[in-house]
């Protein structure tokens, strides 16, 4: 399979304004996609403008997973802090270092996060500024 990161972008510059940070943004984009699936994740959609990224973080304890968002990215990293001394005769719960980043959508902010039974919610809301929703303009009839 062809590496997208391997072609010369750089003539689309010359035709056409802002296609750089496009081109940079799917770039972004697919080389995210080469990464693991661990650890899984779900995104709900709980109204139009309102979601939850539920990602799967058992074992990880308080301290264990971070969550950082900059540039319309949003990153979640997982580290163990302690290291777990306990003998396994079986052990098959996955605790390894993860680092998950996610695209945000134009105007999307993250609201709020919380852990429960293993799952790591993050609240995330579309808020469009008044400035960019439509408006309607009054038409004046003369005559």
């Amino acid at each position: 399979m062809t590496n997208l990161s391997t072609f010369d972008f750089s003539p689309l510059n010359r035709t056409a304004i802002g296609v750089d940070r496009l081109m940079s943004h799917m770039l972004r984009n697919f080389e995210s996609t080469q990464q693991d699936n661990y650890p899984p994740y779900n995104i709900v959609e709980d109204s139009e403008n309102e979601f939850t990224l539920e990602i799967a973080v058992a074992g990880f304890k308080k301290g264990d997973v971070s969550i950082t968002s900059q540039d319309g990215q949003l990153t979640v990293t997982g580290e163990k802090q302690a290291e777990d001394t306990r003998k396994y005769t079986w052990n098959k719960i996955a605790t390894r270092k993860f680092t998950r980043t996610f695209t945000l959508g134009e105007y999307v902010e993250v609201t709020g996060a919380s852990q429960e039974d293993g799952i790591l919610s993050i609240k995330l809301e579309r808020i469009v500024p008044e400035a960019m929703k439509p408006k309607t303009i009054a038409i004046d009839y003369k005559g």
